[in-house]
């Protein structure tokens, strides 16, 4: 089961996290959490990664749905963003497809947000390499 929607940029890292939270802003996702695990590995077990963040997207309307739907499904969100350095001068971006909640969950109603999520994210994504 693949469970990630990847584009790889030719673009550094720093102004590429910055391009995505503007290309998820405008597809009405908000960033609740940041988590930059290169600085979490280092300082924590002192190994060494390269830059590597993790951004938790949110939706509101879109989340609402998906619990209203299926309370358990908090577990997955917010819907995850990765950006990593690929290189130096390449920058890898992913998202984890929000089908995957449809093939976890018994609720039906998810299929429709699944969907619009799904359109939400690529949108955003193709925003990057176009």
């Amino acid at each position: 089961m693949s469970y990630a929607m990847t584009i790889r940029l030719s673009a550094g890292f720093t102004p590429t996290v910055e391009r995505v939270r503007t290309a998820l802003k405008d597809q009405g996702f908000g960033v609740l959490t940041e988590i930059d695990m290169r600085s979490t590995l280092r300082e924590k077990l002192g190994v060494d990664i390269e830059e590597y963040v993790i951004l938790g997207a949110c939706n509101p309307p879109l989340a609402h749905r998906a619990m209203e739907a299926d309370r358990n499904i908090g577990l997955l969100l917010p819907c995850n963003v990765v950006v990593r350095a690929d290189g130096p001068d390449a920058t890898l971006v992913q998202a984890l497809d929000p089908q995957v909640m449809v093939q976890l969950s018994d609720a039906a109603e998810l299929r429709a947000v699944a969907d619009e999520a799904t359109r939400r994210l690529r949108a955003a994504l193709d925003a990057l390499s176009g």
